[in-house]
């Protein structure tokens, strides 16, 4: 599996020395750039799993930078750095998408856990190798989250978008119905609820060349979906 990959904005050079040294040593693969438009031109080409975004850039505001994001469809969880330490712009911070905030100067160690922790909520066990994944006539673009098939978008609701990332993302691997529950929908107690299904077959019918004979999204039965690129034995 590929480390995971963690876009830090931050014109200040020795701490982003720091970083990037303290992340490579427990195990992530950081890209830095110190101003938003290299930041722009990172997230075109790659995935990210953790955006650490600092307020005050050369070139526009990390907050500016966020909401344009956010606007933009990019769901990557950004926690936000800056000197600032005073409440109104932690709250307009999270109040534009970001979803953490860590004042300056704050301990290596509460930032490695914050950035675990806003992996595990975003349920992200790897990631796709690029910002475009494909298989069969089928794009699948993360940055700007569309899909089109054969050349041709296709609408893919909210969630189930989520649901494809998070299959393509775990591929090659059975994912539990209940996994999907907790992943994509969020739940802690786990109804009995037809709805992963529903979402299954919507995905089928509109990605698949025969929804009842699915090659990419199939079903084990009494367990849960495989996704695969590989043909059917």
């Amino acid at each position: 599996m590929p480390s995971p990959l963690i876009l830090l904005i931050d014109d200040d050079d020795s701490l982003a020395m720091l970083l990037q040294h303290t992340l490579h040593r427990e195990g992530y693969e950081p890209r830095r750039c110190s101003d938003a438009a290299g930041a722009e031109e990172e997230l075109k080409r790659h995935l990210f799993d953790v955006i650490l975004l600092d307020v005050m850039l050369p070139d526009r505001s990390g907050f500016e930078l966020c909401a344009d994001l956010r606007h933009r469809g990019v769901q990557t969880p950004i926690l936000m750095l800056t000197a600032r330490g005073d409440v109104t712009d932690r709250v307009t911070g999270l109040k534009i998408g970001a979803d953490d905030y860590l004042p300056k100067p704050f301990e290596v160690p509460e930032l490695l856990a914050r950035i675990e922790a806003l992996r595990r909520r975003a349920g992200q066990h790897g990631r796709p190798d690029a910002g475009v994944f494909e298989f069969d006539e089928v794009q699948v673009n993360f940055y700007s989250r569309s899909v089109s098939r054969s050349g041709q978008p296709v609408d893919l609701s909210r969630l189930e978008f989520q649901m494809l990332t998070y299959l393509i993302r775990n591929r090659g691997r059975v994912v539990l119905r209940d996994e999907l529950l907790r992943a994509v929908w969020g739940y802690r107690a786990l109804p009995h609820t037809r709805t992963v299904d529903v979402h299954m077959w919507q995905l089928r019918r509109k990605l698949e060349a025969d929804p009842q004979d699915p090659r990419f999204l199939r079903t084990i039965h009494g367990t849960g979906y495989l996704f695969t690129s590989e043909p059917a034995a």
